[in-house]
């Protein structure tokens, strides 16, 4: 998926997940835990995005995973999904859903929004 992003777009998404990571620390350790473990699997965030968002995720899915560590994997979204603010971080992945999944991932780990400006092809 290549996704179009602006700097303003970018930069407004790092202060809001700023605020989260403030205002809902768990809920904010909880979404870096899922991000990392995304990341430890070499899965797609947009996967990871897909079903934290209850979309059909079929065009992302992993071919070549064994199905007990992708029921693992779900197990752990899941446990952030349960989160009583989760829907505090869903309405971020809807507000910035132009940004795509994998720049919002990007920059909760903290990289620069500067380094996601423009059109990018990421997994």
């Amino acid at each position: 998926m290549i996704a179009l992003s602006s700097i303003v777009e970018l930069n407004a998404a790092k202060d809001v997940l700023n605020d989260v990571k403030k205002e809902y620390p768990e809920l904010f350790e909880k979404f870096l835990d899922v991000v990392n473990l995304t990341r430890a699997l070499h899965l797609k965030y947009q996967y990871m995005g897909c079903l934290l968002m209850d979309e059909d995720s079929r065009g992302c899915t992993p071919e070549f995973v064994y199905g007990s560590v992708l029921r693992l994997y779900k197990m752990e979204l899941q446990c952030l999904k349960n989160d009583p603010d989760f829907k505090v971080l869903k309405d971020i992945f809807v507000e910035f859903g132009s940004i795509g999944y994998p720049k919002l991932c990007l920059l909760g780990l903290g990289r620069n929004p500067d380094s996601l400006v423009g059109p990018m092809l990421i997994k």
